[in-house]
């Protein structure tokens, strides 16, 4: 083994050397050295993101010093994006970090081409009217941002991407045995037992698979060739397991699975309509050079369930656990990892005519890529983010739905409606309400002002918001908390390495977090 994989073994198992390979190629940028910035760049940094750059015009102060563990008293007075890119860059010497001691505000307004070299952006403190613009540019860009930011024991976190492909979304069972329609070589297999002849110690080793399409293929065959459907239909398939089982087994583990996987027998196999809806998306059309990998594989695999397929995806290719010798057990995973094999080679002939038609050469898409792509297949997901602009814009925010969270009183969408609230009051104050303590009192009164205005700019009259929370809001002044930042940090950089590594399905599209309660909620914005 070598050192790098030594190192990061652990990840590996989780996200395989590909996903490794996406991390590395990694370029982060962080807009302000905030507490819950640099704690979610930590997080980045540890698993070995490629690069990172930190963007930040301010210099550091005694309360940076106070929340944030990457500065230190010494720092305060220097540059805060300085002393936080050399703290970090401690962390991980395999990861290259840099800094950048701008406003971001000035960069949002004056070089939006600076953001472009960035795979991920990731910003924190801005205000509202350039974190606008800054989605803007991403979002044309199709760089995916993630707005961060903690406030008090409050901390929200929002994903800005027009789309997000996932082929390994890792599901906890990835099962596609097809007891309803084996393929040749599987029943071969299965005809090949001899269940009168063996012996009670083979007899107990022999695969629940063998045990589930023996008994359904005898069940066709008196059924014309249906499957079992109704309860009572069901209940005879299952007592047909029983009545093959033996009186002299020394164990009936093997019968005992295929019991209680007998609902797979009876189960179509066929692609789930998210799947199906997904295929036929207008993106895997009309394929162009500008198409990216993952709708230039849907295509191909739409024209196998079309063709070769007969209606049904690529075989995943995997066999779960179950009692068995070891000879029937390899013999069974062999032949469906070959069957696996054989549709993926069909799948890439696909693929290579469709790279030829665009004038792209045969090997622009890896077979591992296009293997992944087939073996994920029935477990693809696509999430379609609403942009910024359409969440902060009147006629297409979805003030209905944010009516609607508020008539729950223990929804955290209060904790939204108050965030956009505290921007408001920015905007119009250029500071935050309750960051000077002598204005306490007086900003009480302007926030709950701007909490109306909000409301009634979303037509929102079924709902109010209490006083403690306008105190709440105003008391914490805009503050950082370390422990807040620090459990945040963690949380939204696992989302990161999901966007980054497209695997495991990341949030859609915000979510608020009250620490005070330790609840969270998701929603769609």
């Amino acid at each position: 083994m070598d050192k790098k994989t030594q190192k990061y073994d652990r990840q590996l198992r989780l996200w395989h050397a590909h996903g490794q390979a996406a991390l590395e190629q990694a370029k982060v940028c962080l807009l302000n050295g905030s507490a819950v910035g640099t704690e979610t760049l930590k997080n980045l940094i540890l698993p070995g993101i490629g690069s990172f750059t930190v963007v930040d015009g301010k210099p550091v102060a005694g309360s940076d010093v106070g929340n944030n563990f990457f500065l230190t008293v010494d720092c305060i007075g220097q540059s805060r994006a300085k002393c936080v890119t050399e703290m970090l860059r401690e962390l991980n010497e395999e990861v290259a970090g840099y800094h950048v001691e701008e406003d971001p505000v000035d960069l949002v307004e004056n070089k939006p081409d600076f953001f472009l070299q960035y795979s991920i952006i990731i910003a924190t403190q801005l205000p509202e009217s350039a974190l606008l613009k800054l989605a803007d540019i991403c979002w044309d860009a199709n760089i995916p941002l993630v707005v961060v930011r903690t406030y008090g024991f409050l901390a929200y976190a929002r994903i800005v991407v027009p789309e997000h492909t996932i082929i390994e979304t890792h599901p906890e069972q990835l099962l596609d045995l097809r007891f309803d329609v084996p393929f040749p070589a599987l029943l071969e297999f299965a005809q090949s037992f001899d269940f009168e002849k063996t012996d009670s110690m083979a007899f107990s080793h022999i695969p629940y698979v063998v045990i589930l399409l023996r008994c359904l293929e005898a069940w066709k065959k008196r059924h014309d060739g249906k499957l079992p459907s109704n309860r009572d239909e069901r209940n005879q398939y299952k007592q047909s397991i029983r009545a093959m089982q033996r009186n002299d087994l020394p164990d009936a583990e093997n019968f005992d699975e295929a019991y209680a996987a007998a609902h797979r027998a009876w189960t179509e196999t066929k692609v789930p309509s998210p799947i199906r809806q997904m295929l036929d998306d207008a993106k895997a059309d009309a394929i162009t050079p500008k198409t990216p990998n993952f709708w230039i594989i849907a295509r191909a695999v739409r024209d196998f369930v079309a063709n070769e397929g007969r209606g049904l995806l690529p075989l995943a290719g995997a066999v779960p656990d179950m009692k068995s010798d070891t000879e029937s057990y390899v013999k069974l995973q062999t032949l469906y990892r070959t069957k696996a094999r054989e549709d993926c080679n069909l799948v890439r002939n696909r693929v290579t005519s469709l790279l030829a038609s665009i004038d792209k050469p045969a090997d622009a898409i890896t077979t591992d890529e296009i293997e992944r792509f087939c073996k994920f297949s029935s477990h693809l997901k696509v999430i379609r983010y609403r942009s910024l602009r359409e969440e902060y814009t009147l006629n297409t925010a979805r003030s209905h739905n944010i009516g609607q969270w508020l008539q729950d009183l223990d929804s955290e969408i209060i904790y939204y409606v108050l965030l956009r609230a505290v921007d408001a009051f920015y905007e119009t104050h250029k500071r935050y309400p309750g960051f000077h303590n002598e204005e306490v009192e007086t900003d009480i009164g302007l926030l709950k002002k701007c909490v109306t205005a909000l409301l009634a700019e979303w037509q929102i009259t079924s709902a109010t918001v209490s006083d403690d929370h306008i105190h709440e809001m105003v008391r914490a002044g805009a503050s950082e908390i370390h422990t807040v930042a620090a459990l945040h940090g963690g949380v939204v950089s696992q989302e990161i390495i999901k966007l980054i590594t497209s695997q495991y399905v990341p949030m859609d599209n915000t979510v608020v977090f009250n620490t005070i309660k330790s609840t969270s909620s998701v929603f769609v914005l």
